[in-house]
């Protein structure tokens, strides 16, 4: 127990510590205040080649237009390589490859990696040919987490500028995001893991025969290109079926730790760039202290439930921690600490199966997800949403005091209200909204294979409650590759992409054409304990709310089945 809180502390600690420094290099690099100047030549290279004119900016709307071009041109690219697999070259052998890639499925997995969701309905290393793998999986991730990174961006400028209708230009945001941040990461990132042990070849699988006679293939590839930008770009997506529970693809604590950090540092970095951008250090560290409180009471839970062991399984006489389905190698805690950072980060890249998690264990995940990436959250996603919750509460706070809600001296009108609801009600309507389509209808309930009941409900709502949040991880016994799953879970990875990212855009362009009102005896002070208060009060009640039956329903009734018995 004590060498568990040992690790998470200092996990937290280390975030903490590298926060300010990746966010004084993104703020650096991104020109998050004003993004016009010098250029440099690897840019300007760029740029031409493209041709973008990287002196002129865009507005919220045309800025949200490029997102979403470039985002769907992602995804038709993408289902192209895919469905045109079979032609490219080297391993592995197709005899190897034993999951047929419908237009389905190709269709759901374009979708899933334009998204940063990397929804995996089939198993990588029996479905992907390398190059498949490389040029198309791990391109994309590049790009949709360089995508999320620029609108990240792009909202913070809303806050930091005053009376302007421009919030950045996209196509300089994500190409600043690209070469300056995510590939020279990528690079050290998977030269590192290659020093570590995870394979990096392309030569084709291995097979054996092992000492019972029977033969085994053993699956190699690319591995080190893939997963170090799957983590950085806050995607998730494994080149093996197992994710990050393969040995090859996560060989010891040491690259579970590295993993981790590379999902949760760059996200948690965004409130100290945003601190700078607003020259308002203390509320950026505000927000990082609403999002630590909620990561740390995740900890404990997750922690508690799962060290606490099955009841059923301890009434037999073995007493013990609940490792199920967990890797040896990680434990309780290594497992616990990626439960927790993967499905807060918007990640998704497990260590262990969600499905053998106790429901008390689960149930801290899903409601991660349906907070809404708000705790370190996706890359430049999860900046935003934290800031959408604390208006929420200041909104509330606001009506409760009589006066207009203020957030860092730009008023909180009716305006910004309504698109603060619509950001705020995406989620549940989309999730609550595709899980009762599923249950009611033969399509859906025909995969809920093996657990029925309170089980089978929580298996559909994660599922949406993932792809919605742009996460990835599923309950394993959810049988998703059918056309049913792919076609509803690919609504739900499009709404959870465009159904935040452009009423964030929205509101960051209201704020930024308006001034900066000073601060008075009404204003609720934005960096101060009592804000990261509200920050949490809101994100537990407002947000859990409006899934709590679903919940009682849920893991809260398995719960309660469990510990009768």
């Amino acid at each position: 127990m004590t060498a568990a809180w040992f690790q998470y502390l200092t996990f937290v600690l280390v975030v903490t510590a590298l926060a300010p420094v990746a966010g004084r290099y993104l703020y650096r690099v991104l020109r998050v205040q004003e993004q016009t100047g010098g250029v440099g030549r690897k840019e300007a290279f760029v740029y031409r080649l493209l041709g973008i004119d990287a002196q002129k900016e865009m507005n919220w709307l045309q800025y949200a237009i490029a997102f979403t071009t470039f985002t769907l041109v992602g995804t038709l690219a993408l289902y192209g390589i895919l469905r045109l697999q079979q032609y490219l070259p080297s391993g592995p052998s197709p005899t190897d490859l034993t999951t047929p890639l419908t237009p389905e499925l190709a269709m759901n997995t374009a979708v899933s990696f334009s998204t940063t969701t990397t929804w995996q309905a089939y198993g990588g290393e029996t479905t992907m040919k390398y190059w498949a793998q490389i040029l198309g999986l791990t391109g994309q991730t590049f790009l949709a987490g360089a995508a999320g990174l620029a609108v990240g961006a792009a909202f913070i400028r809303g806050f930091a500028r005053q009376s302007s209708q421009a919030i950045g230009n996209f196509w300089v945001d994500l190409v600043r995001a690209t070469l300056l941040v995510l590939l020279p990461l990528s690079i050290f990132g998977a030269v590192a893991l290659v020093w570590l042990g995870v394979p990096m070849t392309f030569w084709p699988y291995i097979h054996v025969t092992t000492l019972e006679g029977t033969q085994q293939v053993i699956a190699r590839g690319p591995v080190a290109a893939l997963e170090c930008i799957k983590n950085l770009g806050t995607n998730g997506g494994g080149f093996f079926n197992t994710n990050g529970a393969h040995p090859f693809a996560n060989p010891n604590v040491l690259t579970n730790w590295l993993a981790m950090l590379a999902i949760a540092v760059l996200p948690a970095s965004m409130t100290y760039v945003f601190g700078l951008a607003t020259g308002r250090l203390k509320a950026g560290w505000a927000l990082y202290a609403a999002m630590a409180v909620i990561f740390i009471g995740a900890l404990v839970i997750a922690d508690v439930a799962e060290r606490a062991g099955n009841p059923q399984v301890m009434a037999m006489g073995v007493i013990g921690p609940n490792m199920e389905n967990k890797e040896i190698r990680f434990g309780v805690a290594g497992s616990t600490l990626t439960s927790v950072v993967t499905s807060n980060g918007a990640t998704g890249s497990t260590n262990t199966g969600p499905d053998s998690l106790l429901p008390l264990g689960y149930l801290v995940p899903l409601c991660n997800m349906l907070l809404g990436e708000i705790v370190f959250g996706g890359l430049g996603t999860g900046i935003y949403s934290m800031v959408m919750v604390a208006m929420v509460g200041l909104f509330i706070a606001g009506l409760m005091v009589g006066r207009t809600p203020e957030y860092l001296g730009k008023k909180i009108g009716a305006g910004e209200m309504k698109l603060i609801a619509i950001f705020t009600l995406v989620t549940p309507l989309t999730v609550l909204g595709l899980t009762a389509l599923a249950l009611s209808t033969d399509s859906g309930r025909s995969s809920v294979l093996t657990n029925g009941g309170s089980h089978g409900l929580s298996e559909v709502i994660f599922a949406y409650a993932s792809c919605t949040g742009n996460n990835g991880q599923v309950m394993g016994s959810l049988n998703a590759n059918t056309r049913f799953y792919h076609v509803t879970t690919a609504v739900a990875m499009l709404a959870g992409r465009f159904g935040l990212a452009i009423p964030a855009l929205a509101l960051a362009g209201r704020l930024a054409s308006q001034g900066r009102r000073a601060e008075h005896a009404g204003t609720l002070p934005s960096d101060t304990p009592l804000f990261a208060g509200v920050a949490v009060a809101t994100a537990v009640f407002i947000g859990l709310l409006s899934f709590l039956p679903a919940l009682a329903l849920g893991p809260v009734v398995e719960e309660m089945h469990l510990s009768s018995k």
